[in-house]
């Protein structure tokens, strides 16, 4: 989601399509994202289902046969709707990671790969409304990373820290501008071409 904005990016400026375009044609890249996804857990307040659970294994059935699931989630579980912890959200990522690794794929399908993205952190902004969907967890999103790298050693899956080459704007002290969200596309080629043997 643009920052200050309800509007997504420009389909070009999306991470799946960076990503895509850095793999020059030698993979497909389904982008399926949906702003204030949580991991796990539901959201009173949307009319549409943001528990990334419940629709994962529809996904998996519908864009089978897959060789690499990348899973970034877990800004929005630290939201006030809780509250949230980042260790929550690393349990709600492991059992993503789950999901994907023991659904009943289709005969003669593979069981596809897993790559875990921790989010960029959360940061400081004036907005008063962002300041209260995200009440102290500027911090707690800053144990992302360390939890999710845990879950992928754990669960024998690869691992990427976003905020390793993205930053949150302060516009709302949450979401990206267009340069950080394709930067997280770019920071992705090298890992998924050494993951799908590119």
């Amino acid at each position: 989601m643009i920052p200050g904005s309800d509007a997504r990016h420009e389909f070009e400026d999306r991470w799946p399509n960076v990503l895509a375009s850095g793999l020059a044609g030698k993979a497909r890249v389904i982008e399926e994202g949906l702003n204030g996804r949580f991991t796990v857990y539901d959201d009173p307040a949307s009319e549409e289902c943001r528990n990334g659970a419940e629709v994962l294994p529809m996904l998996l059935a519908s864009h089978s046969p897959l060789d690499l699931v990348i899973i970034l989630l877990g800004t929005n579980d630290l939201q006030w709707i809780g509250p949230r912890r980042a260790f929550d959200a690393m349990w709600g990522v492991a059992r993503l990671v789950e999901i994907v690794q023991r659904f009943g794929y289709r005969s003669g399908m593979p069981t596809p790969e897993v790559l875990v993205v921790s989010p960029p952190h959360l940061g400081p902004t004036d907005n008063p409304d962002y300041q209260l969907y995200y009440p102290d967890a500027i911090e707690e999103s800053r144990k992302l990373a360390g939890f999710y790298a845990r879950i992928a050693r754990e669960m024998k899956c690869h691992f990427f820290d976003a905020a390793s080459v993205s930053v949150a704007c302060p516009i709302d002290g949450c979401h990206l501008d267009a340069m950080n969200t394709r930067a997280i596309g770019k920071g992705l080629v090298p890992q998924v071409r050494r993951i799908l043997g590119l």
